[in-house]
C-alpha cells in the first residue's frame, strides 16, 4: 500500500471542518470552563463531524489523517476553546490504541459513533495480575483528560504473574494497558485547577478489574502493531507533543488576534491616543507576530520534513523523534512568551473574564505546566545533539 500526505483536497476539508466547529466550540466554552468537562451538546456536534476520529484506522471508519493536517486540525480547535481541543487531542492519540489491538477489539472499543478512550498518566501503584484469560486490575490514576466524556478508560500497569514475579521485558518492567469500559471505573472529582478546566482531568479507580487479553495492548511497542498503516509507527508520545504544541500556538495566535483589535479601540488611561499608536506596542507586537510565525514554521517545516521521510522510508527514526521533541517544545515555550506579552499589553482589560484573554492566559500556562511543555527538554535534545546518549521517556 502506497501512503503519502493526506491530499491537499482532504487536507483543507479535515481543517475547515475545524473552523466551522469554531463558532459552537467557543459558545460552548463558558459551560465547558464551569462544569470542568466538554459540554455535552458540543460533544455530540463534535461526534457528528467525526472529530474523535481523526487518528482511527479507515477500516473502523476512522479518517487516518496525516500529523501534519492533524496538528493543523488541533490548532484551529484550540483557536475557539483550548479545554476542547486538549480532550481532542488526548482522546484522538488514545484511539491510536486501534492499531495495536486485534481487529474484533478494536471494533468494539472504537466502532460506535461516540467512542472516547481516555487514560491517566503512567505510574502510582496500579498493576495487573495475570490469571486465566486475562488480567485482574486495580490501582488509580489521575490526569484523566476528557475522562469524564469517555466510553472506555485505559490504565498502564505492569504485569505481576500468578506466582508474585513481575514480568520483565528487556529487561525493564512489561508495563501493559488495560482497557474497560468507563463504568466499570469509580470516578473521583480532584479537577480543581487554574487553567484547562474544561479538560475534566479527574482521577479513576478499579479493583480487581477483570480484563480480558484482547483488551490488552503494549503501546507503541512495534512487535505488536496489528494495522498496516504507516501512521501507527509513530509514537504516541510525538503525537502529544505536536498536538499539545499546536494547541499553544493556536492560543497565541488568538490571543494576538484579539489584542490588534483592543489596539484599534482602547485609549489608555492618561494617554492621548489609543494602544496601537504606542511605540512601545507597535514593536511588541512585531516581536510578538515574529515570534509566533517563526515557532509555528518550525513546528510544521519539521513535521513536514518528518513525515515525508517516513512515508519514503517506512519508518520513524529516533533522531526524527528528537526533532519533533525540540520542535515541540520550544512552540510551546514561544506560544507561552506571546501570550504572556499580549496579556500585559492588554492593562486592566485583561483581568476580566468576558474579555477574552484571562481564560488563555489561565489556559496556556497550564499547558506549560504539563509533561510537553518542560525546558527540561531542552537539555535532552541539547546532550542528543551533542552526541550524548539519553534515556529520557519522553522521545
Amino acid at each position: 500500500m502506497e501512503w503519502t500526505l493526506t491530499e491537499p483536497a482532504l487536507q483543507m476539508e479535515y481543517v475547515e471542518r475545524a473552523r466551522s466547529l469554531a463558532p459552537a466550540i467557543a459558545a460552548a466554552a463558558d459551560e465547558t470552563e464551569r462544569e470542568r468537562r466538554v459540554a455535552a451538546s458540543l460533544m455530540k456536534t463534535m461526534h457528528g463531524a467525526r472529530m474523535f476520529r481523526l487518528l482511527l484506522p479507515k477500516s473502523l471508519d476512522g479518517a487516518e489523517i496525516d500529523p501534519v493536517t492533524y496538528v493543523r486540525v488541533i490548532e484551529e480547535v484550540a483557536k475557539a476553546d483550548a479545554s476542547t481541543a486538549w480532550c481532542l487531542n488526548q482522546n484522538c492519540v488514545c484511539s491510536m490504541m486501534a492499531g495495536y489491538l486485534e481487529p474484533a477489539a478494536a471494533r468494539e472499543i472504537f466502532g460506535p459513533a461516540d467512542a472516547v478512550l481516555a487514560w491517566g498518566s503512567q505510574g502510582g501503584d496500579g498493576f495487573a495480575q495475570a490469571v486465566d484469560g486475562g488480567y485482574r486490575v486495580t490501582g488509580s490514576w489521575s490526569f484523566a483528560s476528557g475522562g469524564r466524556r469517555a466510553t472506555w478508560l485505559g490504565a498502564h500497569v505492569p504485569i505481576v504473574e500468578r506466582d508474585g514475579a513481575h514480568r520483565q521485558r528487556r529487561g525493564a518492567p512489561d508495563i501493559r494497558t488495560m482497557m474497560f469500559p468507563v463504568e466499570h471505573a469509580v470516578m473521583t472529582d480532584i479537577w480543581h485547577v487554574m487553567g484547562l478546566r474544561g479538560t475534566g482531568s479527574d482521577k479513576y479507580t478499579v479493583t480487581e478489574l477483570f480484563v480480558p487479553e484482547a483488551h490488552a495492548a503494549k503501546r507503541d511497542e512495534p512487535s505488536e502493531r496489528r494495522h498496516p498503516g504507516l501512521l501507527y509507527c509513530v509514537p504516541t508520545g510525538s503525537f502529544y507533543a505536536s498536538g499539545f504544541a499546536g494547541l499553544a500556538l493556536g492560543i497565541a495566535r488568538a490571543m494576538l488576534d484579539e489584542f490588534l483589535t483592543l489596539a484599534a479601540d482602547k485609549t489608555p488611561r492618561g494617554a492621548k491616543s489609543t494602544l496601537r499608536m504606542n511605540a512601545v506596542i507597535q514593536s511588541n507586537v512585531g516581536q510578538a507576530e515574529a515570534r509566533l510565525r517563526s515557532a509555528r514554521a518550525l513546528l510544521f517545516g519539521s513535521l513536514t520534513e518528518i513525515w515525508r521521510a517516513v512515508v519514503a522510508g517506512g519508518e520513524i527514526s529516533f533522531d526524527q523523534r528528537m526533532q519533533i521533541r525540540l520542535t515541540s517544545t520550544w512552540a510551546i515555550n514561544e506560544a507561552e512568551k506571546v501570550v504572556s506579552a499580549v496579556y500585559s499589553a492588554s492593562g486592566s482589560t485583561a483581568i476580566f473574564q468576558h474579555q477574552p484573554f484571562e481564560r488563555r492566559f489561565r489556559d496556556i500556562h497550564a499547558v506549560t505546566q504539563q509533561v510537553q511543555g518542560r525546558p527540561v527538554h531542552f537539555e535532552t535534545a541539547g546532550a542528543y545533539i551533542l552526541g550524548l546518549e539519553t534515556d529520557s521517556p519522553f522521545v
